[in-house]
């Protein structure tokens, strides 16, 4: 039986994460991230954060002429050398990791890990009770709970007719900002839109599949506007179509 709280569950998640605890204790973490949407949350964002700081953490190597500068005065003595390596390369790593986290959250370069984020956001949304602050198919109610709360004024509409009705709208957070969600039924499906302002120029969509999600995003009056959903691309895309046209 798994006794696994969550202080303790939290404590173990990056020896998961990174494989080191014993088969008995991963599958207790394993246990309680299954039952848990709080820490699954948070394991969701350690995983994201991981595999984003591989992907975009800028990597300099050292000159040859500074390498064989450090390490021409150790190789007489190898003994000296060992010890040296031995005290400060943990602290070396440890401080690389640190940086290239820094890097990661500070450097605004590639759209990616913001639509990373909006995926994670996507999947947080369906655990438990998170999808929506206001659950309403009414526009008019939707769109004025949002006053207020943002510091932009986000399109509501209502595609009923065509098949994706609104189901409601609730706040998020993306990029460091606060940012509006709506979402809208597909069938049994769920379209989370994510939309928040941005000062660069208008964006052609763009479509993507992103850890199995299809996500269509575009930006136009000074806002970006983030699809995703886990409906058929096509339908996501000719969804993105009605919004492009309605705001």
């Amino acid at each position: 039986m798994n006794e696994l709280d969550c202080t303790t569950c939290q404590t173990r998640l990056h020896g998961y994460l990174d494989q080191e605890l014993d088969p008995a204790m991963a599958a207790d973490v394993a246990a309680h991230l299954s039952a848990c949407a709080e820490c699954a949350r948070l394991h969701a964002e350690m995983t994201l954060l991981k595999g984003s700081v591989k992907r975009f953490a800028p990597y300099y190597p050292a000159p040859a002429s500074l390498a064989a500068g450090v390490f021409a005065d150790a190789a007489p003595r190898p003994r000296v050398f060992e010890r040296w390596r031995a005290v400060f390369a943990p602290a070396f790593c440890a401080a690389a990791l640190a940086l290239s986290v820094v890097l990661y959250v500070a450097t605004p370069g590639s759209e990616q890990p913001l639509m990373d984020e909006a995926v994670s956001s996507h999947v947080r949304s369906l655990m438990g009770e998170h999808l929506n602050d206001v659950v309403s198919s009414d526009r008019h109610t939707v769109k004025p709970w949002f006053t207020g709360k943002l510091d932009f004024s986000p399109p509501v509409l209502d595609y009923t007719a065509q098949g994706f009705p609104l189901l409601g709208g609730r706040l998020d957070y993306l990029q460091h900002q606060t940012t509006a969600a709506l979402s809208y039924g597909r069938a049994k499906h769920i379209i989370n839109v994510f939309i928040l302002p941005t000062a660069q120029s208008d964006k052609p969509k763009q479509s993507q599949t992103i850890r199995g999600f299809n996500v269509v995003s575009w930006q136009a009056n000074h806002m970006l506007f983030v699809l995703v959903s886990d409906v058929e691309k096509s339908e996501l895309e000719a969804f993105s179509q009605l919004l492009m046209h309605g705001t």
